[in-house]
């Protein structure tokens, strides 16, 4: 989301997004002499509370939560919270205000948000910095609707840093492009496209990488990171988790997309599927019991055990860092299995044949 401060040594308020390269700062209004303070701090929240709940129509999209026609479902709430878009200026310029039979407040948090803006602005009275504020939240709302879009640029930019339970067919391409030119990953994967989408891309390449890994080391794909993590210390896990349910048939959209879900169910304080989990840690129960081990071996076992696979703050982020570390693993693989000196051109150049090879599993 874009935050918003007040810079008192220039009186004026100031938008910051990221970009996946650091911040951006852009003065968004000077404010009057007379603006207090604390107005001018309250304004600065209220707009950074008023972007927050933009963006979340973003990453929380109707699309990820069912049918948006049954009402009163989340998938319903969700899309009219997105409708509410329109009805941010009005609460801006005309925002609800404390009468004698109290104060109306909106159940939308976009609505609610924009009617304290308003507030703020009414104690402030000043008709020029409205206008300003209103024309600044309109900027806010088009950068969302591009990221949408698949269109990262401008202020839009900061969907890089940003995990979604969905892809953009667009930037997926833009990530495949990409891992071909390099399937061992490149930096504009985290500062040009939705990580999310790309790593759609990266679990597509790290497939490909595996069976070529794999034919190499004789070994099955689901193995080729856990083989490679004898070579070199890698991220495991995840990497071979997306691997065993791309070799069951899933795509790498479902598996992504389910990942991600799963990693920011847990975030907001909820457990995905309560019953997997139970299952999850039954599984350890009768690994700890199978090898006999002590107990203190067996709580370590199940301190280690996470909820979600992924890091709760930042799923698609490090899921795209998982993949590609994946990819890496199956390089090592690769190369303890050949003496060719220019063992990297070798297995991009296989690894690219075997990706080409089912370019529809890409989404």
């Amino acid at each position: 989301m874009t935050r918003y401060a007040f810079d008192a040594d220039h009186n004026v308020i100031v938008a910051i997004w990221a970009t996946g390269r650091g911040d951006l700062a852009q003065a968004v209004a000077t404010l009057p002499r007379t603006v207090t303070h604390d107005q001018a701090t309250n304004l600065a929240s209220n707009l950074t509370t008023l972007s927050r709940f933009h963006w979340r129509t973003y990453t929380h999209p109707a699309s990820a939560a069912g049918d948006p026609d049954i009402p009163n479902s989340e998938a319903w709430r969700r899309a009219e919270e997105r409708r509410n878009f329109k009805e941010v200026e009005a609460g801006i310029r005309s925002p609800n205000l404390p009468s004698e039979e109290g104060l109306v407040v909106s159940y939308s948090g976009v609505v609610e948000s924009a009617h304290r803006v308003g507030r703020t602005l009414y104690d402030i009275d000043d008709l020029a910095l409205r206008d300003t504020i209103a024309a600044e939240v309109s900027n806010e709302q088009a950068a969302i609707e591009s990221a949408e879009r698949g269109d990262l640029s401008g202020r839009a930019r900061q969907a890089v840093e940003m995990s979604r339970p969905d892809v953009s067919p667009a930037q997926v391409q833009a990530a495949d492009d990409l891992l071909r030119a390099d399937p061992l990953g490149s930096i504009e994967l985290f500062t040009e496209l939705d990580p999310a989408s790309a790593s759609v891309a990266a679990a597509h390449w790290l497939l490909a990488a595996a069976e070529v890994a794999g034919e190499m080391a004789g070994v099955p794909c689901t193995d080729v990171v856990v083989e490679a993590d004898d070579i070199e210390a890698l991220q495991v896990e995840t990497p071979t988790l997306v691997l065993e349910r791309l070799d069951a048939g899933e795509s790498p959209t479902e598996v992504v997309v389910d990942l991600i879900a799963e990693a920011m169910a847990v975030h907001e304080g909820r457990v995905p599927a309560p019953w997997a989990v139970v299952g999850r840690v039954a599984e350890i129960e009768e690994q700890a019991r199978k090898f006999e081990v002590d107990a203190d071996t067996r709580e370590a076992m199940l301190a280690g055990f996470r909820i979600s696979r992924l890091d709760p703050s930042r799923p698609a982020l490090d899921l795209l860092e998982d993949l590609l570390d994946g990819i890496r693993g199956c390089l090592l693989l690769y190369a303890a299995h050949t003496d060719d000196p220019d063992v990297e051109t070798l297995f991009t150049a296989d690894v690219r044949l075997e990706a080409d090879a089912d370019p529809e599993h890409l989404l």
